[in-house]
């Protein structure tokens, strides 16, 4: 959605990912017009879906130009009072 960035992607990808995690949303796929109907994934199309209580992850990953590929897991914590 924000086009390439070179070098910045991968920062800019996990900041967008941090975010998620911290608004606990599912922010939707671009451009997906038709699923196959053999996928059984849950994927979020147009609007981002809130979700649920509880910990949860998710994955970044980054493939850049000369085969650079890299994934960071991030996790949410519940805050202790």
């Amino acid at each position: 959605m924000t086009g390439h960035l070179l070098g910045g992607a991968g920062a800019i990808e996990s900041i967008f990912v941090v975010l998620a995690l911290y608004h606990r949303i599912a922010p939707p796929s671009i451009n997906i017009d038709d699923l196959d109907p053999a996928v059984t994934i849950d994927v979020v199309r147009d609007v981002a879906r809130k979700l649920p209580d509880g910990p949860i992850a998710a994955l970044n990953d980054s493939f850049g130009f000369g085969g650079h590929n890299v994934v960071l897991a991030f996790k949410s914590y519940e805050a202790k009072s």
